[in-house]
């Protein structure tokens, strides 16, 4: 029996929906859908005129009039409009016609689908499987254990922790921690893999040209070197061959290769670190990887070629890569996360020509339930949530017509080779950077503290008409203590020198005092016993290893300054290094900054070094315009 008839507006036409008492609100939401191809779980009903949200059977049957249909999708792009800072009518208008237009765009494209793509499904299976073999390889215990012995984890357990100091976070959480070290691991592998275009001579070392492919030799199958290809070298006509390995613990000892190699490889060393991680596979001919973030509660993307984390859109937007089916494999399943790097999906489907869309979804829903087939209830439930939850993201995303960032091409192979790939981008300047950089709080009053710090020593120099090379040498030796204390384990920080190397023991009772004010700037401090000076940590080993850098290129002028000087004395106290007043804690703001690490607060962390980096470890003059921003100048007493 038909209770009532409504109007529904949606997308500019009308449409006249019978709802059923008997049947309820959800055959009225399938109704919809038959008219507007808007599944039903992704639809809001809301009353024309005052906004109300028909959700249950009795607001259907309350509401009298016209209706209002728009998708979930719509509704959070328009409210985060408005929260954005309040568009004008106008604008949220143009903003729906847009997102009704890509919504038609994308239901046209799975329509055609529907006629032109032949169900593959047997093809993609083939084609996946040997990527779960490939990623259960990853939990071996004894590649695990192969991969965390060449991991330098102290070093980047010490980098992590200090880019998170440099901000002022001192005491940073568990998730902050892990977060901060996998950028590290990132940073670290992009150093110490080597990419490969062609091989250098095994003979000469001299240039090589291809040859075409060879047949695999038995030591290069055992460990998956199923491609081989071959070099000739241009100077010695040598043949040198290039067994593309498959097996992630034989490249932990060749550390070359091409993107397989690389995401392979790096992959590994994520798991055996502890993080939840998935190999990335784009059908286009590339590989990557995504590594779960407990800090940011999402999956992050992690491309180890280009040593770029978090950067989905790199791809569309930087290569003009014409993306169509990425999937993330992991030990627990695949995943198609195809939306989370592209904001055009409706264009994305119209190359989605391999299989359909309902095919594929069921090859990767029995992929998924072979990798899951030993697991406990509770943990299937938790990944349940967690996949809803990021197929939410994933739409939401793929519906965005946000981007805020601006990408280059591709940085890793060779130029002619990137350019035959369509993936050398707008331009080939060789950074990356963002329209859209963030103020940064510079946490850099140490450098001050150390700058004062020298006062009292210089004083007690002068005072005392210490000899210029006795004062030299007494900075030297300070300098050298310094610098092993530096390269000491950061945790641990203790080194010894013979008292006897700097002066008469008298000389060094009466100097050691003056170092006290420098030491307490350094998290250090320092013991004279047996004839012997200990320096070792007082404090934050974190605080240690941030202003260590600054006091040892402070000394560095020093005896620079010392060196060029006739004599040493209190006229000679003007040195560069001890102005009376720096600009130090406030905020920076600048243009043209490589994201997410920048280099803008270089400018004020107290060591030459960074004054003269450029983004992707290219080394230069710094050149950014910079403007501050609530900064506090601090004179010295």
């Amino acid at each position: 029996m038909v209770a009532r008839r409504f109007q529904v507006r949606h997308d500019g036409s009308d449409y006249e929906v019978d709802y059923d008492t008997d049947d309820g609100l959800e055959v009225f939401r399938y109704q919809l859908f038959s008219l507007t191809a808007i599944p039903p779980d992704e639809q809001r009903i809301v009353a024309d005129g005052d906004d109300r949200v028909v959700s249950e059977d009795s607001d259907l049957a309350a509401v009298a009039g016209k209706l209002r249909l728009v998708s979930i999708d719509e509704e959070g792009e328009r409210a985060a409009d408005q929260r954005a800072g309040g568009s004008s009518s106008a604008e949220l208008l143009k903003s729906d016609e847009e997102l009704a237009r890509l919504l038609q765009a994308e239901e046209e494209a799975l329509l055609l689908q529907q006629f032109v793509v032949h169900d593959n499904s047997a093809h993609m299976e083939k084609r996946l499987r040997p990527y779960i073999a490939q990623v259960r390889g990853y939990e071996d215990p004894r590649a695990q254990e192969a991969a965390r012995k060449t991991v330098p984890v102290d070093e980047l357990e010490e980098k992590a922790l200090l880019s998170l100091a440099k901000v002022g976070n001192f005491k940073p959480s568990k998730s902050e921690q892990d977060h901060a070290f996998l950028i590290q691991l990132l940073y670290w592998f992009k150093r110490s893999f080597s990419w490969v275009n062609a091989p250098p001579c095994e003979g000469c070392g001299g240039e090589t040209v291809g040859q075409g492919m060879g047949r695999p030799l038995p030591s290069e199958l055992l460990h998956g070197g199923s491609r081989v290809e071959i070099y000739c070298c241009t100077r010695c006509s040598r043949i040198t061959r290039f067994p593309r390995y498959n097996d992630p613990v034989k490249l932990l000892e060749t550390r070359r290769g091409r993107c397989g190699e690389w995401a392979n490889c790096f992959t590994l060393y994520c798991r055996a670190l502890g993080y939840e991680t998935r190999l990335v596979l784009d059908l286009n001919d590339h590989v990557w990887t995504e590594c779960f973030s407990v800090h940011l509660g999402r999956w992050m993307h992690l491309d180890p070629c280009e040593g770029v984390y978090d950067e989905p859109l790199l791809y569309e937007k930087g290569w003009n890569k014409q993306m169509n089916y990425a999937f993330g494999i992991a030990k627990d399943g695949i995943y198609d996360v195809t939306k989370r790097y592209t904001r055009k999906w409706h264009e994305v489907l119209t190359r989605r020509n391999l299989i359909t869309e309902t095919s594929l979804s069921a090859v990767l829903a029995k992929l998924t339930k072979e990798c899951r087939r030993s697991f406990t209830s509770q943990v299937l439930s938790a990944l349940e949530d967690r996949e809803k939850r990021e197929m939410e993201a994933m739409r939401e995303i793929s519906c965005s017509r946000r981007c805020l960032g601006i990408f280059t091409g591709r940085q890793s192979g060779d130029k002619e080779w990137r350019i035959s790939r369509s993936e050398i981008g707008p331009d080939d300047n060789g950074s990356l950077s963002c329209s859209s950089c963030p103020v940064r709080v510079c946490f850099d009053e140490h450098v001050t503290k150390i700058y004062d710090a020298f006062s009292p020593i210089l004083s007690l120099l002068a005072d005392n008409s210490v000899a210029k090379l006795r004062a030299l040498k007494v900075f030297e030796t300070f300098r050298e203590l310094l610098e092993k204390t530096r390269k000491s384990p950061f945790k641990t920080r203790r080194v010894s020198l013979d008292s006897a190397s700097i002066g008469t023991p008298p000389f060094v009772h009466q100097l050691l005092p003056s170092f006290s004010e420098l030491l307490d700037a350094l998290s250090l401090k320092c013991e004279h016993v047996d004839g012997k000076i200990d320096i070792s940590l007082a404090g934050d080993p974190v605080k240690a290893s941030l202003a260590l850098p600054v006091v040892l290129d402070a000394l560095d002028d020093m005896i620079h300054n010392l060196r060029q000087s006739d004599h040493f004395g209190s006229d000679v106290l003007s040195f560069p290094l001890l102005k009376s007043n720096r600009i130090h804690s406030g905020s920076v703001l600048a243009s043209g900054e490589e994201l997410p690490l920048g280099i803008a607060t270089a400018a004020f962390d107290g060591t030459r070094e960074t004054k003269w980096e450029e983004p992707n470890g290219g080394r230069g003059k710094m050149t950014l315009s910079m403007r501050v921003v609530g900064f506090f100048f601090h004179l010295a007493l």
